[in-house]
C-alpha cells in the first residue's frame, strides 16, 4: 500500500518526535509490532519497549517478530505504575479510541515528567483534490489489488474498511484539544504528504 516506504516513514516520524537511545517506551495498540520494531532500533540495547494490544491474536503475531514484553490491555486502562515511561507511541489506532480524554489521561499518568507522546494517524486530506486521490487509491485501487494478490474477498473488504475508518477519523482539532484538557503541554500536529498526521505533546514537569 505504501510502496515499501512505511518502515522508513515510521522511523523518521519517531525521530522527529524525539525518540532517542536509552528511553523506556510504551507502544499502545502495538498490533503486529511494525512500529515497535522501529522503536527497538532507535532506542538501542540501553532502551526498553513494552507493547500493549487488546487482541490476543495480534500479540501472538507480534511475538513472532519481536522479543519484547507484550501485554493484553487497552489504552484507557493501563496496567502500569505512575511515571514509568519516557515515551508513549500509538500508530494508526487513534481512530479506534472510544474516549480520548480518558485515554490521554492514562498516558499522562504513566509518563515521567518531561515525557513525550506521539500519535501517528492517517487523516482526511483537507483539499478536494487530495481527498479525491486518496479515495481513488485507498478506497478503490488498494482493495482491488489486495483481492487480486491475496485471492481473498475478506482481505479486500478489510482494506475498504481501513479507508472508511480514515474518512471517519477524529478531527485534528479535537485531538489537540483533548491532549490539552488531559494536562499535556505543547500539543502539536505535523502533517506529512497531506494525509499522515503526527500528534506530539509533553508531560510538564
Amino acid at each position: 500500500m505504501s510502496f515499501g516506504s512505511g518502515q522508513s516513514y515510521r522511523r523518521e516520524a519517531l525521530g522527529r518526535a524525539g525518540l532517542r537511545q536509552g528511553m523506556e517506551v510504551l507502544d499502545v495498540g502495538t498490533g503486529t509490532g511494525l512500529l515497535a520494531r522501529e522503536i527497538v532500533q532507535l532506542i538501542g540495547r540501553s532502551g526498553r519497549v513494552t507493547g500493549i494490544n487488546p487482541a490476543f491474536r495480534m500479540i501472538a503475531k507480534a511475538r513472532d517478530r519481536l522479543n519484547i514484553p507484550l501485554v493484553q490491555s487497552i489504552g484507557e486502562c493501563l496496567p502500569f505504575s505512575d511515571g514509568r515511561f519516557d515515551f508513549i507511541t500509538m500508530g494508526y489506532a487513534l481512530r479506534h479510541v472510544p474516549d480520548l480524554d480518558e485515554t490521554f489521561g492514562e498516558y499522562l499518568r504513566v509518563l515521567r515528567p518531561g515525557g513525550r507522546v506521539v500519535l501517528l494517524e492517517m487523516t482526511r486530506p483537507t483539499s478536494k483534490l487530495g481527498m479525491a486521490l486518496a479515495r481513488l487509491y485507498l478506497g478503490a485501487i488498494v482493495p482491488f489489488v489486495t483481492r487480486m494478490t491475496r485471492r481473498s474477498a475478506e482481505a479486500a473488504q478489510l482494506m475498504r474498511f481501513h479507508w472508511y475508518t480514515i474518512t471517519q477519523c477524529v478531527p485534528p482539532e479535537t485531538v489537540i484539544a483533548s491532549l490539552g484538557r488531559s494536562g499535556f503541554a505543547a500539543p502539536t500536529r505535523t502533517v506529512i504528504y497531506g494525509i499522515f498526521s503526527e500528534y506530539t505533546a509533553v508531560r510538564g514537569r
